[in-house]
């Protein structure tokens, strides 16, 4: 169809013509309200961002003499970032003469890596950079644990029985309560 006809075609329609493959022999135009296109991509766009997930890289950072209890405390921040479905950047500090022994940096590695697995896959091996020995976690599949969606109603709590108040001057009563009742005969 000449240019000419589908321009007249399309203001008959009260529409725009709009090429949508300008390398094709010929051209490939189509008849479209192009604000109600671009609105539609747009809406669709920003769906699509609604939902991706972002990856933050959370960094913990630890000594070659990093305590036991220490290295506990850090190891629930380091599950609590995995399960959110962060990475986790784990780097060892070297101060002073502690770089000339960096098999220790690797075995307190080693360790934290052991105590993660159940949660955690190695992403980057410890690498040294500078007087930091980094290595990189990530979340095994199936480990992250999403929030409830706002929408979603919280199951309501369970209700406990209302507990008789006791009184602990006069216990003969309560029993009297729990006992079978008997019958007198008329007499």
């Amino acid at each position: 169809m000449p240019t000419h006809e589908a321009l007249r075609l399309a203001e008959e329609q009260g529409l725009e013509l709009v090429e949508v493959n300008p390398r094709a022999q010929p051209p490939v135009c189509r008849v479209m309200d192009f604000g109600k296109f671009k609105y539609e991509t747009s809406k669709k766009e920003k769906a699509s961002r609604r939902h991706q997930s972002t990856v933050v890289v959370k960094e913990i950072k630890l000594r070659p003499k990093t305590d036991e209890h220490d290295l506990n405390f850090k190891l629930k921040h380091i599950r609590r970032f995995l399960q959110e479905g962060n990475k986790c950047k784990l780097a060892i500090v070297f101060r002073g003469r502690e770089i000339v022994h960096p098999e220790t940096g690797h075995s307190m590695l080693d360790q934290v890596v052991k105590m993660i697995t159940d949660i955690a896959v190695v992403e980057q091996k410890a690498t040294m950079e500078g007087r930091r020995m980094v290595m990189l976690v990530g979340p095994r599949a199936g480990v992250i644990r999403r929030p409830p969606t706002e929408g979603a109603a919280a199951p309501p709590p369970p209700s406990a029985a209302p507990a008789k108040p006791a009184n602990p001057a006069n216990p003969a009563p309560a029993a009297a309560e729990n006992a079978p009742a008997t019958q007198k005969a008329p007499g």
